[in-house]
């Protein structure tokens, strides 16, 4: 399978010292990105600290730059693909990238995950939270599809509740109809599973779209031992 790369070549070249772009030349850095193993160039890739404390996902395009510019300490997981420049006029030595499922990078992100404990807390949206309730209603117990499912209140805003990790689930919207503007004592109705605010790490594996065995892996060694979610991923994969 081949495919166009002009594009995150394109890109690097921007990123080159000018001696550097001299050398080499953007016609010489088109190329091709051919796969390694049959995963597409929208597979994301899981980068963490030069500790090993997971950090964010990125693109291919990022990958490529990190590595350009000497920011990957080391690589784990499997190999995605590899990525084809040009042939260096000097060297003769054509340009390839091989890309890992796990990169580590150096230096000082300032990413929030390197708060540890309950000193970060992650920003709520619905696509995490359903994924956090494994797109379970936690009044019925039924599975549903995202877009018949909805954010419900535990202690509603009438009575003094937030919208907060604390307070929220996933709840299917003829449930969270039934339960309206009261508590669940105050509705009659039992609440399946006690809601809780992800850790940073928790929250990369929630954010994360085609997640790959070596990948989840590697976040679940990251995941507190009590988290619920080791229980609902081995329940419900994806």
């Amino acid at each position: 399978m081949v495919l166009d790369y002009c594009t995150g070549l394109d890109y690097l070249y921007q990123c080159m010292e000018p001696a550097t772009k001299e050398l080499i030349g953007l016609d010489h850095m088109r190329g091709v990105a051919r796969l390694a193993d049959p995963h597409p160039l929208s597979q994301q890739i899981l980068r963490t600290d030069v500790s090993g404390m997971p950090l964010e996902w990125v693109d291919y395009r990022e990958a490529a730059r990190l590595y350009h510019t000497g920011q990957v300490a080391y690589t784990c997981g499997t190999p995605l693909y590899s990525l084809y420049g040009g042939t260096s006029a000097r060297t003769g030595l054509r340009t390839v990238v091989q890309v890992n499922s796990i990169i580590a990078t150096l230096g000082h992100t300032g990413n929030p995950g390197n708060l540890r404990g309950a000193a970060y807390t992650p920003p709520l949206n619905n696509q995490t939270l359903f994924r956090r309730d494994a797109h379970l209603c936690l009044y019925c117990g039924q599975r549903f599809a995202y877009q018949l499912l909805s954010r419900d209140h535990v202690t509603p805003f009438s009575r003094g509740g937030r919208d907060v990790w604390s307070n929220v689930v996933t709840a299917c919207r003829r449930c969270n109809n039934a339960k309206a503007s009261r508590t669940p004592e105050q509705a009659g109705m039992q609440l399946l599973a006690v809601p809780f605010t992800p850790t940073y790490a928790e929250y990369i594996y929630l954010k994360g779209r085609r997640v790959l065995a070596d990948q989840m892996e590697y976040l679940l060694a990251h995941f507190p031992r009590s988290s619920p979610l080791h229980e609902r991923i081995q329940r419900f994969p994806a």
